[in-house]
């Protein structure tokens, strides 16, 4: 299993440089115009990096302590990522306001498996 989070953890990580790539270079025409959407573009590619660097965490700790609360921290991050920076994007290119509402569902998911991880490295 923690080979997974290592093979997503590595697409993760290769979609936020490309994304990262796309927006200061082909959308810095549109982010002139629309700062406020270039802001949320940039802090959807820097949570998904943090994030992609946590399933890197998570499939250590898993390798290490094989415990099903890292598996859980790790789709946790999965869907924050998702829900978090998926919807910062879309928000971003479309404007479409609606999607804020995604945005802290995913940031719960973070935190909640940043909690988990905290605790499994506590018990084990």
């Amino acid at each position: 299993m923690d080979r997974i989070f290592v093979i997503i953890g590595s697409l993760v990580m290769f979609l936020a440089v490309a994304f990262g790539a796309f927006g200061a270079h082909s959308l810095a025409e549109y982010f002139l115009d629309n700062p406020d959407h270039k802001s949320s573009f940039d802090t959807a590619v820097r949570y998904q990096v943090i994030h992609g660097l946590a399933l890197f965490i998570v499939a250590w700790v898993f390798n290490r302590w094989q415990v099903n609360s890292a598996l859980i921290a790790g789709w946790l991050f999965v869907a924050g990522i998702l829900l978090f920076s998926g919807s910062l994007y879309i928000l971003s290119l479309s404007g479409a306001r609606w999607l804020g509402a995604l945005t802290p569902l995913g940031g719960i998911s973070f935190l909640a498996g940043w909690i988990l991880i905290a605790v499994t490295a506590w018990k084990n």
